[in-house]
């Protein structure tokens, strides 16, 4: 990895080849007004890689050995996969760069102070999405332009569209709004923004549901709001039921003078 703090949003590869770009830690105003669980308030995140696109199909066979996904591809978003699936594929592809795996896959604890991949926090996710704009999307406040970075209900055919076809955000970041719902590592709790850490929150230590952020592909241009909250049983496996819709990205720790 590049650990070059001046070269903080430029695109880097991890050791296998996976597009990752380097965030630089900050504060920012996380939430959405018009969410009665997502009332904005100021968080702190510190410097962390993010997976420049979603994990693909071709990405998740090359490390764990299959494609569970529904709609085939192989630049596609890997779908179909629970929570715990997401972990698991954090693990491997540590492993097979010489990296700490972050779970302990018997309690589902995350180590963050190892250096290998883990899913974002709720906060770090959010951090990321928003690439410094404090508007409802990425791009304003005005959905009518969401086609053109995002594959959502009026426009993705009614399926997973290829990573990377839409515009990112001003973070370089592709498909952070549509596409599949994005696992993150936090459980779900409706009031944790009142309770939670300003500094990189990491979300309640038990719970049932874990957050999914972003949107989906069969979803409205309301869930690709920066600040929109969603969550789901880390089990779920009836892709009858549209198991097919959540997916994931990686992050990892960096350098702490990469910060703002």
């Amino acid at each position: 990895m590049s650990e070059d703090p001046n070269d903080a949003l430029s695109e880097t590869k991890s050791e296998s080849g996976v597009e990752m770009v380097l965030l630089p830690g900050g504060s920012f105003i996380m939430g959405d007004e018009e969410e009665v669980d997502a009332q904005p308030h100021q968080v702190v995140v510190s410097s962390f890689y993010i997976d420049k696109h979603l994990v693909t199909q071709a990405e998740y066979q090359r490390v764990v050995g299959k494609n569970p996904s529904r709609w085939k591809g192989g630049g596609n978003p890997v779908e179909q996969v629970r929570w715990s699936d997401a972990v698991r594929y954090c693990n491997a592809r540590s492993r097979l760069e010489g990296l700490e795996a972050c779970y302990d896959l018997k309690t589902w604890e995350c180590n963050f102070d190892a250096d290998g991949y883990r899913l974002p926090t709720e906060a770090e996710w959010e951090y990321a999405c928003r690439a410094e704009t404090k508007t409802a999307y990425f791009f304003g406040d005005n959905p009518s332009k969401l086609g053109s970075y995002a594959w959502y209900e009026d426009n993705s055919g009614g399926k997973p569209q290829p990573v990377g076809e839409k515009r990112p955000n001003p973070w370089g970041l592709c498909d952070m709004c549509g596409n599949v719902w994005e696992w993150c590592n936090d459980y779900y709790k409706v009031d944790y923004y009142q309770e939670g850490p300003e500094e990189n929150p990491r979300g309640p230590k038990t719970g049932e549901n874990k957050v999914v952020r972003g949107g989906a592909w069969k979803f409205s241009a309301e869930s690709c709001r920066s600040g929109y909250r969603y969550n789901e049983d880390p089990g779920y496996v009836d892709a009858c039921f549209g198991y097919d819709i959540y997916g994931f990205r990686c992050v990892k720790n960096a350098p702490p003078d990469c910060n703002l």
